[in-house]
């Protein structure tokens, strides 16, 4: 199929790319804005108003009309609002041009809101991006709280994210990882350089086109090829549909000023990626479409084809699916899990090359665990304490998506002792709570095994001071299969190879700044060579 090679194949320097222009344009917008906006506040004459009864959560000073967006760095949003709740403390407010804006720093107050008062907490908050790829809330990700959103989960986890359906998939996970064995076997015999990054992001994009389409890695329609022009890869596409996501849209927080989203031509371009992501998914289905109507045996074990069979069978779920709804949820799979587990490798490889010593201890118990085999087997590595501490301590410093997804609150509620006000956006962050100094011990510092004396889940997202998956109503559905991926790869990429740094390159000099994104990959690549181990 036309998209799907190029999909495999796109390295990661385009989502660098694309994530730095974004966020180049994040604080190109904003002077704009900011500049006519502050004039206009100084000459207009604003009436004193009667102090509030309500007692709201302490926060910065706040600019007319503007609120705090001069205080919110866009690039590293986690860092800047942390910095600010050590100011100010674990719940304080914010308010970014007409938004009013919670945030959460602390275990305790995460516990609070996500578990105590997770009714009220389980809206999502509407914005231009969210409201397009999920075709206004026909999503699980983007959906209003109700009973529609409490059908449509219902429908993915007990059809396409069960833990059943998660074993199901092991042998898509098996078979891709030691295809990137072989390909890493084979660069290692020569001492290339390998950019664990970019390895990741492919292997990542594969094995989603097997889930999602059951599309292998080295399919090709040689005559779509031909007859097709070239455009431009389902990854790209993807790649800016999560910039987007993560961009700067005048309207989410000054409604009255959209217009300024077409004046900079982030709107026509948010339209045309939106099309091009739908004539993706459109061919795909008339893929699938066709398969049947030629009556070939078709697997349900990708999630394509279990969505087109739910929507036939009505008798499943109360929600009438359609293509439209369809094609959200495969956006959301796909902008959920596109990088998260890459990222979860990347940073695990990352901390691992920082503290060799660690390198060596996880090294040993996988080896020691499976010499005898051969190979990796999957259902053991739940296991390997060493292993799980690790990816734990990676999650800890490094959580795919810092801020979580934003949420926003249904009605009035108290927090903390502070009255918390309905269409209120939440920013829980996760970044800044696993690194609390009150809970971690040198929380800056790389340490799986202080995970050896705790009893800490991350599936049951009830451990408040670790919740790189969320917690409550709207924790991730996906965690299950991006925690079983993290365990696999990590598992192969230590049991066969020992790893070196590029000649000249020490430990201390590994970048571990982060990349601008909903998900935060490494900003300089993790470039190594891989040793085959005797």
């Amino acid at each position: 199929m036309w998209m799907i090679k190029s999909f495999i194949n796109h390295h990661q320097s385009g989502l660098l790319s694309r994530r730095k222009s974004m966020a180049g344009s994040w604080f190109s917008l904003l002077f704009l804005l900011l500049l006519p906006l502050v004039a206009i506040s100084l000459l207009q004459k604003h009436k004193r108003s009667k102090p509030s009864k309500r007692q709201n959560p302490p926060g910065p000073p706040k600019l007319p009309l503007i609120g705090n967006l001069h205080q919110f760095d866009g690039l590293k949003p986690h860092e800047c609002l942390m910095k600010l709740s050590q100011k100010y403390g674990p719940l304080m407010s914010l308010k970014l041009g007409r938004i009013p804006v919670i945030v959460i720093s602390s275990a305790e107050m995460a516990k609070e809101a996500l578990k105590n008062n997770d009714l009220t907490f389980s809206n999502r908050p509407i914005s231009v991006a969210n409201q397009k790829y999920s075709r206004n809330g026909i999503d699980l990700g983007f959906a209003p709280y109700g009973e529609y959103w409490r059908e449509m989960r219902k429908l993915t986890v007990l059809h396409l994210f069960s833990l059943k359906k998660v074993q199901s998939f092991r042998p898509i996970h098996e078979d891709e990882v030691a295809q990137v064995v072989k390909q890493i076997s084979d660069l290692s015999s020569s001492s290339q350089i390998i950019d664990i990054g970019s390895t990741m992001v492919s292997l990542n994009s594969r094995t989603i086109c097997r889930i999602a389409f059951g599309k292998k890695g080295d399919e090709k329609d040689k005559e779509e090829s031909k007859e097709k022009p070239k455009r431009r890869s389902a990854h790209e596409i993807l790649q800016e549909a999560e910039a987007f996501l993560g961009g700067f849209f005048v309207a989410d927080y000054f409604p009255s000023l959209g217009w300024i989203d077409k004046l900079t031509g982030m709107l026509p371009r948010l339209d045309k990626n939106f099309k091009e992501l739908d004539s993706f998914y459109q061919e795909l289905i008339e893929e699938q479409l066709a398969k049947s109507e030629r009556k070939e045996s078709l697997s349900n074990d990708n999630v394509l084809q279990l969505l087109i069979q739910l929507k036939e069978d009505k008798s499943i779920s109360t929600v009438d699916l359609t293509w439209d709804h369809i094609k959200a949820i495969l956006t959301t799979i796909f902008l959920a899990a596109s990088t998260s587990t890459a990222s979860a490798i990347t940073w695990a490889m990352t901390c691992l090359m920082k503290n060799p010593s660690t390198m060596e201890i996880l090294k040993a118990e996988i080896r020691d665990s499976f010499r005898s085999k051969g190979k990796i087997e999957a259902e053991q590595l739940e296991s390997l304490p060493y292993l799980n501490a690790v990816i734990k301590e990676t999650l800890r410093l490094h959580p795919p998506a810092p801020l979580l997804v934003p949420r926003q609150t249904i009605e009035t509620c108290t927090l903390g002792g502070y009255e918390i006000q309905p269409n209120a956006m939440v920013f829980i962050n996760a970044w800044a709570i696993s690194r609390d100094p009150k809970i971690w011990e040198s929380p800056n510092e790389f340490k799986p095994e202080r995970f050896f004396n705790n009893d800490i889940d991350l599936m049951n997202g009830q451990h408040f001071e670790l919740i790189p998956f969320g917690s409550g109503r709207r924790g991730c559905p996906g965690a299950h299969l991006a925690l079983a991926m993290a365990q696999l790869v990590l598992a192969n990429l230590l049991h066969f190879f020992d790893w070196e740094l590029p000649s000249g390159m020490k430990p201390e000099d590994i970048d571990t700044a982060g990349l601008p994104g909903i998900s935060v990959l490494p900003k300089t690549p993790l470039y190594l060579v891989a040793k085959k181990c005797s």
